[in-house]
């Protein structure tokens, strides 16, 4: 039987991280816990924010904390060349992020991490393992 983790990361890895203007994806909370993909599967790109993006993205699950309760839904900032989506999972403190070229064709990543986000909360709301 596979854990919703190794499920979790199956939809990062193989619908997510596939994608050319995907540079990076996780399911995290603050402090960046939860289900990241090893470092080597991100692309060079997300490597150039890694060491800010952690402080940043802690100062913006302190608002999807405050404000998801009024149907906060999803987030994006940009940071230098890059932009990060935050698509949060409904109840939680927990959000479905991405690192994207702030030139992507932002419409179109977000469908697909609209679809991503749902395969997780399906994976999320199974009563196995």
């Amino acid at each position: 039987m596979i854990c919703k983790e190794e499920n979790i990361l199956k939809v990062l890895r193989e619908d997510l991280l596939q994608l050319e203007d995907i540079l990076a994806c996780m399911v995290v909370r603050k402090n960046l816990e939860g289900i990241v993909p090893p470092r080597e599967e991100f692309k060079a790109d997300a490597s150039e924010i890694g060491d800010v993006l952690k402080d940043t993205m802690n100062e913006f699950f302190d608002a999807i904390k405050r404000y998801s309760k009024y149907g906060l839904d999803k987030v994006t900032f940009e940071m230098g060349k890059n932009d990060v989506m935050f698509f949060i999972l409904p109840g939680s403190d927990t959000a479905l992020v991405a690192i994207v070229p702030a030139m992507a064709n932002r419409g179109l990543l977000e469908v697909e991490l609209e679809s991503a986000r749902s395969r997780i909360i399906k994976i999320l709301e199974t009563d196995e393992a």
